[in-house]
């Protein structure tokens, strides 16, 4: 199949070229920066020539946005939203103006589109939409009316020859240097993975191999349309979350942090609080319900696959796990 990328240059793009590529597939990134092979130049809001590697294609993974590991910022949040929106929108008018549609458009969302909670797991079906939570602070709902518009932007594209389904992805865990577990496996390793503000908050993740897998099996689950959960079946709090990591890796203590010393933290990583702080406790429960079958399903079993294929890549460099 040919399978087009837009923003397809992150982490999670490179995930996905390397195994779709793996797989046989054709896979033709759109980027903004100057293009190398396999790649074509866009600049994610205006229809250009890149719009002729859409027509004909089988498969579009709209994954373009503006990275949310930064300081929340008003120009910031501007810009993850204008950035997503203005992409989804281009992408939906490329498919309506093309002769040969692809059959599916798979469009990048966020689990952060739900509300912060920690008396029950959110669902697509009964899941709570965040934005109006108490005690929480107020650029919370700016994130949360990003993803509402990001899903938007793609649900009232007029593509009626292409199924539409938004990926509400927790966090991609890949032992790639640079994503979010390097950082995380980075805090335990000194000693700093304990728990943030109590740790009670809820962490919903999903590892690169099962998000790679759920991602073919939208492709090719034609009954399936509309927002669908990608995240691991049992989050847990964060506490127990990064115990485990440090447990795999063989540190036995993690300092805790304020939610004080969480801010100083992320001032100093460049980026955000609510990203250690919202409970995101999400299920996956079109996937669980199309028996889709994780290989990936319970964190410790995660965690000691990517702390190993870290050991490996540095080969042997680290102190094995005690």
């Amino acid at each position: 199949m040919k399978i087009v990328i837009p923003g397809g240059t992150g982490q999670v793009g490179g995930i996905l070229k390397r195994a779709l590529g793996a797989a046989g597939h054709e896979v033709v990134t759109l980027t903004r920066r100057p293009p190398r092979e396999g790649e074509v130049r866009w600049d994610g809001k205006t229809l250009g020539p890149w719009a002729a590697a859409v027509d004909g294609s089988d498969v579009v993974i709209n994954l373009a946005g503006r990275s949310v590991s930064c300081r929340y910022t008003a120009a910031n949040l501007r810009d993850m939203m204008d950035s997503r929106v203005d992409s989804a929108r281009v992408v939906g008018a490329a498919i309506a103006d093309a002769a040969r549609p692809p059959r599916v458009w798979l469009q990048m969302s966020t689990a952060t589109v739900y509300a912060h909670r920690f008396d029950a797991p959110n669902d697509e079906a009964t899941g709570l939409i965040g934005g109006t939570e108490a005690g929480v602070p107020d650029y919370w709902a700016y994130s949360v009316a990003i993803a509402k518009a990001w899903e938007r932007a793609q649900r009232q594209a007029e593509t009626p020859a292409t199924r539409k389904v938004a990926l509400r992805s927790a966090m991609v865990m890949s032992p790639d240097p640079g994503g979010v577990f390097a950082v995380l496996l980075g805090l335990a390793r000194l000693g700093l993975g304990g728990p943030v503000a109590g740790g009670a908050q809820y962490v919903s993740w999903i590892h690169e191999h099962d998000f790679v897998r759920a991602v073919e099996f939208l492709m090719d689950r034609e009954d399936i349309t509309g927002p669908v959960n990608l995240a691991a079946p049992q989050p847990l709090p964060q506490r127990a979350f990064m115990r485990t990591l440090r447990s795999a890796w063989g540190v036995p203590v993690g300092l805790p942090a304020t939610r004080w010393m969480a801010e100083v933290g992320a001032f100093a990583l460049r980026s955000d609080t609510e990203l250690l702080l919202k409970s995101r406790r999400v299920v996956p429960g079109r996937l669980t319900r199309a028996n889709f079958d994780f290989q990936y399903a319970r964190w410790p079993q995660a965690a000691d696959e990517l702390v190993r294929r870290v050991r490996e890549r540095v080969g042997g460099g680290f102190p094995a796990r005690r």
